[in-house]
């Protein structure tokens, strides 16, 4: 095997001191377990690579739960922490294939436990590292250990990362609480993570204030409680309670020309129906901006939904939702954003860019932009559309959550807040709907709200043009159709 020259007096310098002494631990477990951006992961990643480098005649495997989520994970952590330590020029790294080796013989092999079949082909492994272990059950556990079995010159360890979920888990019992023999148990925040940024540091110590039990899990690391309701039940009822049995100012749906698949802007106009999708609370002011946030089926939901806020006065102004085919979905969003002063209009861009790109076709341009990182060549660009991430998805939901609790009165959709009834912290203490029940109200509301800070809070000027009136069955087939400007 080929020898390497290698330089790690830096070493303490890269490191976080809450993780530096792991560097000598033989322990064959070594939980790494707390709270969010604590460095958990990257400290896992770096030991890897860290005996990589000194040792020789390993197979270390990297798994979790689903094989798909380890390329930009485990694998890209990994990868960037050989170019972070000036390595690469001793390593292969093979993207396809998901496969990494040293020269000196070493080589790493990933896995998600959904691959049986690949799994079973690993053998003769000297070491493991299980990424967000609170996936995996305790007999996919059990299976891991057992495939360390047999002598080695080398200690054998298998690292598990993670974020604590229920006080239930198995993780807790088993190995954070068990003491069992040969483990060693540490738990970190980001406080411990020097390398942190402030801005960072500030978003995660917000949840403080916004969501105090997400702060303590997520953010703190401590052990969750199941069935936690996210949003405040008691004010929620109380606003059911004073809007039980109004009704929207409409309800229904937009009719329009379509020809040379274009809408024909001045032929959009209201279609008053009981059973519409579309209910309306407030009709659009001259001169107000709106936000217009959506959320798309997909995750098992059957549901498109698109909620409108008033962003002078945050009130939810007008509600859709419904099991649309994508294109349909995009033009009743066109005509709602339309309807209310071109509104500013964010869709949750995770299962399919369809309804995003058919926006632009039909020539809606007005939609909100994120910054993005091209993988290819690792160049910021921009796109549209909201991502939702584990980073976003907390924070939205968080910031809806503080206006529910200082401002129920902002919220005038009944099914809006029946789903906040039924949301809860799921087994790994995620924040979703109870089996049997939906969200897609809620992370539509969740986005528009988060759009108010990328949109104008100030009221314009009035416009030259007149006011479309409302539609009715009896008026022109030439009348301008609609609410507002256009």
């Amino acid at each position: 095997m080929a020898t390497v020259n290698i330089d790690l007096t830096h070493l303490p310098d890269i490191t976080n001191d809450k993780y530096y002494p792991l560097y000598n631990s033989r322990d064959r477990y070594l939980v790494l377990y707390g709270g969010g951006s604590s460095g958990k992961s990257v400290f896992a990643a770096q030991k890897i690579i860290y005996r990589m480098l000194t040792e020789t005649g390993h197979r270390f495997l990297v798994v979790r739960k689903v094989g798909r989520t380890l390329r930009e994970s485990c694998f890209a952590l990994l990868k960037s922490t050989i170019a972070d330590w000036g390595m690469t020029e001793l390593f292969t790294v093979n993207k396809s294939d998901l496969h990494i080796t040293c020269k000196n013989g070493n080589e790493i092999l990933f896995s998600g436990l959904d691959d049986v079949e690949k799994l079973k082909s690993i053998h003769k492994v000297t070491s493991m590292w299980i990424e967000e272990a609170s996936e995996v059950t305790a007999e996919d556990f059990r299976q891991l250990d057992i495939r360390m079995r047999g002598k080695s010159k080398l200690y054998k360890q298998i690292m598990l990362t993670f974020n604590p979920v229920s006080v239930t888990h198995w993780l807790k019992s088993d190995l954070v609480d068990a003491n069992k023999a040969g483990s060693k148990v540490i738990h970190s925040t980001y406080r411990d993570n020097k390398f942190l940024d402030q801005a960072s540091i500030d978003v995660l110590e917000g949840f403080r204030d916004t969501d105090e039990y997400y702060y303590q899990v997520y953010c703190l690391g401590q052990w969750g409680v199941l069935g936690k309701t996210i949003f405040p039940a008691q004010v929620v009822n109380g606003r059911i309670h004073i809007i039980k049995g109004t009704s929207p100012v409409m309800r229904g749906f937009f009719a329009f020309d379509y020809e040379g698949e274009q809408i024909l802007d001045d032929t959009i106009k209201w279609i008053d129906d009981d059973a519409g999708y579309i209910s309306i609370y407030e009709q659009p002011m001259p001169g107000y901006p709106y936000v217009l946030g959506g959320d798309t089926a997909g995750e098992g939901s059957d549901y498109f939904t698109g909620h409108v806020l008033n962003n002078v006065t945050g009130n939810q102004v007008a509600v859709l939702h419904n099991p649309f085919d994508e294109d349909l979905y995009a033009r009743q969003i066109y005509c709602l954003g339309k309807h209310y002063n071109t509104a500013l209009v964010g869709i949750e861009s995770n299962f399919s860019t369809h309804p995003i790109k058919e926006l632009r076709r039909l020539g809606y341009h007005r939609q909100f932009t994120r910054k993005k990182e091209d993988t290819f060549t690792g160049n910021i660009t921009k796109a549209y559309g909201f991502q939702t991430t584990k980073v976003t998805r907390p924070l939205v939901i968080a910031a809806l959550v503080q206006v529910v609790r200082e401002s129920p009165e902002l919220i005038n959709d009944i099914a809006t807040l029946n789903e906040m009834l039924t949301f809860v912290r799921n087994e790994q203490g995620r924040p979703e709907a109870q089996s049997g029940a939906h969200d897609d109200l809620i992370m539509g509301l969740a986005i528009a709200n988060y759009l108010r800070d990328h949109q104008s809070h100030e009221i314009e000027a009035p416009m030259s043009k007149p006011r479309a009136k409302r539609w009715e069955d009896d008026d022109d087939e030439d009348c301008t159709a609609g609410w507002g400007f256009y």
